[in-house]
């Protein structure tokens, strides 16, 4: 594909206008060329344990060259860089150098070859370099949850509009078999109409108390913080080296949302896909527990109708109905109607297979739906679909926004213990609340 045109002077006023520093870039990065073939050149900027999947995902697409990696740790990007290498070389020549390693995000995203961007970054980034790689003309998939704040979601949402993105947000439950289903049937009242959805996830986070540890070398700790208040190292939120495992930093405020925002992402964004207020809608009321200092559950949003979403314990989602209720979760899916089982794949052991009973259930609720929601089987393939066709695909800015928004106003209930009003169209308080709420400070040149 083709790249945008920018000079070197349209770039750091961009990254002026988005909050980011310039900086003084080598002239290698300005003239690169223009690649010479139609596959869509990506670079991967943060190469943790999530990356994995997505560095392996892309590189194995013929439509796709992965030809950059960026983290701020060095053993990581290096690690990432020699996996890149490896896999292209066996399949050109002995000794392939064609992946570039940068430190520095800004490097990687000033580079005029490169299509698209992956952004797989601990969250308190993800609004930055969100901006920034929009304001590049670079595409993007961004890792959900896909900001920190209700002020970042505005600003990552306008800024991918100005700029014409195409943005995929990582909420890969989309493109499942069972979730969509489990949508069309709520969406087209096989249940009836809903007056409660359940979604179960781990509680909220908590302020960054961690000690501090001798530093690692390697790692560019000040840039791993970047907007994040300045703190001593510790080996929780940026584990030493290559690791294995999901690091905890989301666990605290200052870097994520606790598993409101995290497995919250997902399940909120699917009961309010099911609902149909996923993309220009909302809750309208907000109502903390009792015992919300300590609370890990029991929040709730309340949507237009009086429809009632609870955080409960219990992983998943169920949409409960005058008629049934569907309970769907990755690999699982019940349905029930007027207390009959009409379907259920919870365990391995359940038969018929899981695929065979979404077959049956949809020949028989859903052969000529009026509702028909967007179908997506691989999340990845439609995100690159509609960066050819310039379409926004199953899990666009908006939505991806409005998902993390209300996982957000979760997670002001447990904090602050109040009951408030919300607008969903202005996204602000209508009763209660603070604005304060709505942002966080940023250090030093990190600000949106």
């Amino acid at each position: 594909m083709k790249s945008p045109s920018f000079s070197r002077r349209s770039f750091l006023q961009s990254m002026l206008a988005a909050g980011a520093a310039p900086l003084i870039l080598p002239p290698r990065v300005w003239s690169a060329d223009t690649k010479p073939n139609s596959r869509i050149t990506i670079g991967v900027i943060g190469t943790g344990k999530q990356a994995g999947g997505h560095i392996s995902g892309f590189m194995n697409r013929a439509d796709v060259h992965l030809a950059a990696v960026c983290d701020v740790d060095t053993n990581r990007r290096s690690n990432a860089k020699r996996i890149v290498e490896e896999f292209y070389g066996k399949k050109s020549e002995p000794g392939y150098k064609g992946c570039e390693a940068y430190n520095d995000f800004r490097e990687l995203i000033a580079r005029k070859d490169i299509d698209a961007v992956v952004i797989v970054t601990p969250d308190h980034w993800h609004a930055p370099i969100t901006i920034a790689a929009a304001s590049a003309g670079k595409d993007i998939y961004c890792e959900k949850p896909l900001c920190q704040t209700v002020h970042e979601s505005a600003a990552m949402v306008d800024s991918v509009r100005k700029n014409k993105r195409v943005f995929q947000t990582g909420s890969q439950q989309r493109s499942s078999r069972e979730f969509r289903v489990a949508c069309e049937l709520v969406r087209n009242g096989v249940i009836g109409k809903v007056s409660r959805v359940e979604t179960g996830f781990d509680g909220p986070p908590k302020d960054c108390d961690l000690p501090e540890e001798q530093a690692e070398p390697g790692l560019d700790w000040n840039l791993w913080l970047g907007p994040a208040p300045m703190r001593p190292y510790n080996s929780v939120l940026s584990p030493r080296g290559v690791h294995n495992h999901f690091p905890m930093w989301r666990l605290y405020r200052e870097y994520g949302g606790g598993f409101v925002t995290d497995w919250g992402a997902h399940h909120v964004d699917i009961a309010q896909w099911g609902l149909g207020v996923d993309e220009d809608s909302g809750p309208v009321e907000v109502v903390a527990p009792a015992d919300f200092a300590t609370a890990k559950s029991g929040a709730k949003l309340i949507y237009p109708g009086g429809v009632e979403l609870t955080h409960i314990k219990e992983n998943g989602v169920t949409f409960f109905g005058s008629e049934g209720e569907i309970f769907v979760n990755r690999g699982k899916f019940a349905l029930k109607l007027r207390g009959e089982p009409k379907a259920k794949s919870l365990t391995k052991e359940d038969q018929p297979p899981l695929n065979a009973q979404l077959d049956a259930i949809e020949k028989e609720f859903l052969n000529d739906p009026k509702v028909r929601l967007y179908r997506s089987t691989d999340h990845k393939a439609d995100w690159l679909d509609c960066i050819r066709s310039r379409k926004d695909p199953i899990c666009k800015v908006e939505i991806g926004t409005r998902t993390v928004n209300s996982c957000h106003l979760l997670n002001m209930a447990y904090r602050n213990g109040q009951k408030f009003g919300w607008d969903p169209k202005a996204q602000t308080f209508t009763k209660g609340g603070d604005a304060k709420w709505l942002t966080r400070d940023y250090r030093g040149e990190w600000k949106v």
